[in-house]
């Protein structure tokens, strides 16, 4: 793993202007797709606008010298063809939707940044030893349908057709027709599970603070986080606000109250990474002179431990139901939803600590709270993730921002890295 200094100081600033220039021109270019009129972007799978820019990016790759290639759901991928056609592949990217009203670098950046590591690594080194791939992916963030991951989990195999036959958006439109229009489909293209990558390597914006606040340029991925999603029902009595008696109340919005304040003591106590939120609550009857009668509410939690996560649940439940018992409360509570911590592999994570002490770029080591495709890639390869910056910590927003010195960060460790994997054979 250990390598001399290949790019000198002087080359590294040069490198760096040039990457801040031709960052800001592609996210630019891509932000025309799907402009809102409140000035972000929703670009929705299997729009027209989507489909634009998929096709878009298909001819400024092919523009670049890749092969491209959509498989059947929409994925596309830009190859540099390496010497060994039967060493697997490696890869990088990310998505290409959006939420609605979203921001400019939610996963375009690593769309970007991964065309711009091919484009360099091709014009100054030709033709590496194993494959390099970009891909655009179609679909990661659910927002048109109630689907997340698709384009990642059809390529690892976590998602398949069966999945989507009764799925519609909002206007009552087929999963299925939309894909369809859009000229995709089972049976239309190549299938999209792969056995043939040897690595998977995003690039994303934070979407947080924490590299901003501490003055950091990189952060490595050390886990993308566990997440338990719980539903609570409390159920006390309805009665006249003015005739009530304090003491005769059983509130359900208080004894919530009581709960949200416990779950963020508790959270607090336990620390980092575990963070806890409520994130909805309803309220009835609703209305000002009415004893709220019942409260429906749910908790979103999330750690890099599986085990940690499950006490805190486990405590989050004994917990609330000793609040409820305290004020003649009743309460049900349920897990609807649960996904376990996903580690970055151990040696990617290695490469890139290494390349970011041998360019004396800063960086450390982070939990990923936020669920991204590499934790979807990881079921079949070694993955990565890196992070540059987040102005704020903004992101699924028009204001979302990062610097362009610190994309363009991002892009040189990137770009390094494919080399060494590439170029080099670094073995994982």
């Amino acid at each position: 793993m250990e390598q001399n200094v290949r790019i000198s100081p002087q080359e590294k600033e040069r490198l760096l202007s040039h990457f801040e220039t031709q960052i800001m021109q592609v996210l630019n270019w891509l932000a025309t797709f799907s402009p809102d009129e409140e000035g972000g972007i929703t670009r929705l799978l299997y729009t027209e606008g989507w489909l634009e820019a998929q096709q878009a990016l298909a001819q400024k790759m092919a523009g670049c010298g890749l092969k491209t290639e959509f498989d059947h759901v929409g994925n596309l991928f830009g190859k540099l063809l390496g010497e060994d056609l039967d060493a697997p592949s490696i890869i990088t990217g990310s998505h290409i939707d959006t939420v609605v009203q979203g921001g400019m670098y939610d996963g375009a950046y690593g769309i970007a940044a991964g065309l711009l590591a091919l484009d360099y690594l091709q014009q100054q080194f030709g033709k590496p030893k194993r494959t390099l791939e970009i891909v655009s992916l179609c679909e990661e963030e659910g927002s048109r349908f109630p689907m997340a991951y698709w384009g990642s989990g059809s390529i690892v195999g976590k998602r398949n057709f069966e999945q989507i036959v009764h799925l519609q958006d909002s206007d009552e439109v087929f999963f299925t027709d939309a894909m369809q229009l859009c000229g995709f489909g089972e049976g239309m293209g190549r299938d999209s599970r792969r056995s043939d990558i040897g690595a998977f390597i995003e690039v994303h914006i934070e979407q947080g603070a924490v590299l901003e606040e501490e003055g950091i340029a990189i952060g490595v991925v050390d886990t993308i986080a566990g997440q338990r999603r719980l539903k609570f029902e409390v159920i006390g009595e309805s009665n006249h606000a003015g005739t009530t008696p304090m003491h005769m109340r059983r509130d359900a919005l208080e004894g919530v109250s009581m709960m949200i304040q416990a779950l963020r003591r508790e959270a607090v106590r336990i620390g980092e990474p575990l963070v806890a939120t409520v994130g909805r609550l309803l309220v009835l009857p609703n209305v000002p002179n009415v004893v709220p009668g019942k409260a429906i509410f749910t908790v979103d939690a999330r750690h890099a431990d599986g085990q940690v996560l499950d006490r805190f649940c486990r405590w989050v439940m004994q917990e609330f139901s000793s609040i409820a018992d305290e004020r003649q409360l009743a309460i049900q509570g349920t897990e609807w939803f649960r996904e376990e911590p996903v580690p970055m592999h151990g040696k990617l994570k290695a490469y890139m600590d290494d390349v970011c002490g041998k360019m004396s770029i800063s960086s450390k080591r982070m939990v990923s709270g936020a669920g991204h495709d590499a934790q979807m890639f990881e079921h079949i390869c070694p993955t990565a993730m890196l992070f540059v910056p987040s102005r704020r910590g903004i992101s699924h927003s028009p204001e979302e921002y990062t610097e362009p010195r610190d994309l363009a960060v991002g892009v040189l460790v990137l770009t390094e890295l494919l080399y060494r994997l590439g170029y080099e054979g670094e073995e994982l």
